[in-house]
C-alpha cells in the first residue's frame, strides 16, 4: 500500500456511515427513529464504529499468530503501553490461565513474525511468551478497523530478517 492508500484506511473509519435514509426504509420505521436507534447504540458503546472490512492477507499479512505473554508481578501497565504501540499487535486480552496476555498478531513472514516477537520480549516486564500459528481460518467474524491497517501497513517493510 501506498501512503495515499494508509491515509485513505486511516480516515475512511471518521467518515464511513451508515445511510440512516436506506436502513429506515430496510427497517420499514421513520428515518428519525432509526437515527435515534443507531445514535443509543453508539453512546452505549455497542457499536464501536462503522468501516470496511479488511482483508489482511490481501494486504500483505499472511501470517497470524497468538502469543501468551507471562508478565512480571506489577508490570502490567509497563507491558500494555509498549505493546500497544507495536502495530502487529491487533488485540490484547487479559487471561486466566499459565499466562497473563493473549495477543493476536500478524505479520508479512515467518521472519517478520520473529522481529516482531523480538520487540515483545524486549519489552520491560515481559517475562516469557509462548506463541501458536494458526494454519487457516475457517470461521470468523473479526475484522480490524481500518485504522489499525493503516498503522499497520505504515510500518517499514523490511523482509530480509
Amino acid at each position: 500500500m501506498d501512503e495515499s492508500e494508509r491515509d485513505l484506511l486511516e480516515r475512511l473509519a471518521a467518515v464511513t456511515r451508515p445511510n440512516v435514509l436506506d436502513l429506515s426504509r430496510r427497517l420499514g420505521v421513520a428515518r428519525n427513529t432509526a437515527q435515534a436507534r443507531l445514535d443509543r447504540l453508539e453512546a452505549a458503546g455497542i457499536i464501536a464504529g462503522f468501516g470496511p472490512f479488511v482483508e489482511l492477507s490481501a494486504a500483505g499479512f499472511g501470517v497470524l499468530a497468538f502469543t501468551t505473554l507471562e508478565i512480571a508481578q506489577g508490570a502490567e501497565t509497563t507491558v500494555l503501553k509498549r505493546i500497544e504501540q507495536i502495530p502487529e499487535v491487533l488485540e490484547v486480552h487479559k487471561i486466566t490461565g499459565p499466562g497473563d496476555l493473549l495477543c493476536r498478531i500478524v505479520a508479512r513472514t515467518n521472519e517478520h513474525l520473529h522481529d516482531v516477537l523480538e520487540r515483545v520480549l524486549a519489552t520491560p516486564g515481559t517475562r516469557r511468551t509462548s506463541t501458536v500459528l494458526a494454519l487457516a481460518t475457517p470461521a470468523s467474524s473479526m475484522h480490524p478497523s481500518a485504522d489499525a491497517v493503516a498503522r499497520l501497513t505504515a510500518t517499514p517493510r523490511d523482509d530480509t530478517h
